[in-house]
């Protein structure tokens, strides 16, 4: 397959890599020439700089066929606009990726049925491997520059809120496990001693995650 990328962004790179490994032929669009040629010296792919929001540079990209394209940027915005503008182009399949989820009922009603949605995947992910029992739950890694792991809840933070926790900038709570109860969590859940915090946690922020959550923690 042909398939258009449009942000080089960590995802759209890790992307780029997996289709290049898988045998299809990838073309990135970024309007940050010298990010492109950085990547070039590492990515094997064709790169293109420019908007890929805007339908002259998406042509370019599409040349004479192109299977999809896909919307990667860190904007949700400039991905639903791109997609739209790839339909027009004639893009056969168009994905954007959506973070926010106050986006997923305008996707819908504007006919854009095939979505990205990473945190929501990622969190369904660690619950059905938590529900089927498999080691896996604190196996789980993304490309995105973090892990995913699981920390035991101390007798220091039990009854504390995920609000409470004041958790490090580079890490962010999932989901959590009780007993035989698995559970995705707001900012309000209360937590107990005994539970399994699941966690996105960047590099940078795993020693401090570990000085505060002592005790064993799953991978």
């Amino acid at each position: 397959m042909r398939i258009v990328i449009v942000g080089a962004s960590r995802f759209g790179i890790a992307t780029a890599e997996q289709l290049g490994e898988a045998g299809h032929e990838v073309v990135l669009v970024d309007a940050d020439g010298e990010k492109l040629e950085r990547l070039a010296e590492t990515l094997d792919c064709g790169m293109l700089e420019g908007d890929g929001s805007l339908p002259s540079v998406q042509r370019d990209a599409y040349g004479d066929g192109a299977d999809a394209l896909l919307a990667l940027t860190n904007v949700d915005d400039v991905n639903i606009l791109a997609a739209l503008v790839g339909r027009s182009v004639g893009f056969p399949r168009v994905v954007p990726q959506i973070v926010r989820r106050q986006l997923l009922a305008v996707c819908e009603e504007l006919g854009l049925e095939n979505l990205i949605t990473p945190h929501a995947t990622v969190a369904r992910a660690i619950v059905r491997s938590l529900e089927e029992g498999r080691s896996s739950a604190l196996d789980l890694r993304t490309h995105s520059g973090f892990d995913v792991l699981g920390y035991r809840v101390g007798a220091e933070q039990d009854g504390c809120t995920v609000g409470e926790l004041k958790l490090p900038a580079g890490a962010r709570a999932i989901a959590v496990t009780r007993e035989e109860e698995n559970l995705l969590l707001t900012e309000t859940t209360r937590l107990a001693e005994g539970d399994t915090l699941i966690a996105a946690v960047s590099a940078d922020a795993q020693e401090e995650m570990a000085a505060r959550f002592p005790a064993e923690r799953g991978r």
